[in-house]
């Protein structure tokens, strides 16, 4: 996984220090590889992550994490304050397809062709989302992922994903 300081260093223009707070991987962190590098340039621009805020904060090894903050501009419920599913779904898919992108068996691009999330609650309002995706086994055509999403109670998921994602031809 690459921090979010080890990809300034490298000079991604996108990276906003002041926008994060700072992870610390629990293993060895990876070099930023191109393939990396091309699937933390394709989140950002992406417009639909733009317009969400999406923060991808760790990418490498067929991992991903991204950060969704809170956002008024993004709430479902106006009586409770709770963010969309469909944000969260949106947050959920780009993230696990960043996991594709990493993974050092992935040749490149990658699709969604399923992407089932189970929602177990509800996000406590102004609090940011975070989503961590592993592409936990890739095929000739088809990889597949599963994510959390989890607010700062980390214990109880928002939601879970699993999906399957096609794989560019080599």
């Amino acid at each position: 996984m690459v921090s979010l300081r080890q990809a300034q260093q490298v000079g991604l223009p996108f990276w906003r220090a002041q926008a994060h707070k700072e992870t610390k991987p629990t293993h060895k962190v990876q070099a930023m590889t191109d393939k990396t590098k091309i699937a933390a340039q394709f989140i950002q621009a992406i417009p639909h992550a733009k317009a969400l805020g999406l923060q991808l904060t760790q990418i490498g090894q067929g991992e991903a994490e991204i950060t969704m903050p809170y956002n008024e501009a993004l709430i479902g419920d106006p009586k409770t304050g709770v963010i969309h599913g469909g944000a969260v779904s949106a947050m959920m898919d780009t993230c696990a397809g960043a996991a594709v992108m990493s993974h050092p068996a992935a040749p490149g691009g990658t699709a969604t062709i399923d992407l089932r999330i189970d929602y177990m609650r509800a996000a406590t309002p102004g609090q940011a989302i975070t989503t961590k995706a592993v592409c936990y086994h890739i095929t000739r055509n088809v990889a597949f992922v599963r994510a959390t999403a989890t607010d700062e109670d980390t214990e109880r998921p928002v939601a879970t994903a699993s999906g399957a994602f096609t794989v560019e031809k080599r």
